[in-house]
């Protein structure tokens, strides 16, 4: 089959790896976001999915406006994986086979920007990875397969991120064999169970020290790295932002493991209180 690959963070690079490895799927193109500035230097730097592309030979098209896209003329399928951007109707109406996407929740829970983070503040016992066809609204398309794995009560952005690039490629590769080989038909999924969550943003992160120690430790183990958990304090009559990178729970309460004051590197918290003396976090 010929496949046109959309996605852009490193999420997207294991899904994209898998399909260049097999002999019955040919990358004919990969669609990523421009170039962005990183980092205090702002340089301008390629995608996850870029680089790997590159590295094989693939063409890259990087379009600010889908509409006038048309690197997906004369593909079979299209596969999207954390693509970044609305995928217009137009251009899902190209491949013959559709437009798979990959969504690293169980639909219809958890459609939307941050499914990851969001089981996990959740406390969810349980997560998966959903297969489904692209249709014009959001994570809202028919289902092709579905994979569950649980959630580990000290689970984290970073490691159920792995779990879902160690699982999920797998879990593509065999629906798509099946998909193309007519022996899955697309189910609906449930509208009474449909769930949104959350664009995130700094905002997101700042630490409301009513919530219950579950709660917050839920939160920073979440959105670690990014958009990260602070908070603030207030020394010589200035207020200063503190990152909380790492909390754990001991005895029913929050014990803080990892943080960073403004403008310095990541400390332990026993070191931080012993350069910063004991404060009150607001």
């Amino acid at each position: 089959m010929k496949v046109v690959f959309f996605g852009t963070p490193d999420l997207s690079v294991p899904f994209l790896e898998a399909l260049t490895n097999e002999p019955d799927f040919e990358v004919v193109a990969v669609i990523t976001q421009p170039d962005r500035p990183v980092g205090r230097k702002q340089i301008l730097t390629p995608s996850p999915v870029k680089e790997l592309a590159v590295s094989k030979n693939i063409p890259v098209f990087q379009p600010e406006n889908l509409k006038k896209d048309q690197s997906l003329h004369g593909s079979d399928i299209a596969i999207v994986v954390a693509y970044g951007k609305i995928i217009p109707q137009t251009i899902l109406n190209i491949p013959r086979l559709g437009c798979v996407n990959v969504h690293p929740s169980l639909l219809p829970k958890y459609r939307g920007p941050s499914p990851i983070q969001t089981a996990i503040m959740n406390n969810d016992k349980e997560t998966g990875i959903s297969i489904m066809l692209l249709d014009a609204g959001m994570d809202s398309g028919p289902l092709l397969a579905q994979e569950t794995f649980p959630v580990e009560a000290d689970e984290t952005q970073e490691s159920l991120t792995e779990k879902i690039k160690k699982i999920g490629p797998t879990l593509l590769i065999k629906t798509l064999r099946a998909y193309a080989a007519g022996k899955i038909l697309p189910q609906p999924q449930d509208k009474s169970k449909v769930e949104i969550c959350k664009m995130l943003d700094r905002d997101s992160g700042r630490i409301d020290w009513t919530r219950s120690t579950a709660e917050i430790n839920a939160q920073v183990r979440a959105l670690h790295p990014w958009p990260g958990c602070w908070t603030t304090f207030e020394r010589g009559g200035k207020i200063f932002r503190l990152k909380i990178l790492k909390t754990k729970i001991e005895a029913g309460k929050l014990v803080l493991l990892e943080v960073q004051p403004e403008g310095r590197s990541p400390m332990s918290f026993e070191e931080f209180e012993r350069g910063y003396g004991k404060v009150e976090m607001k």
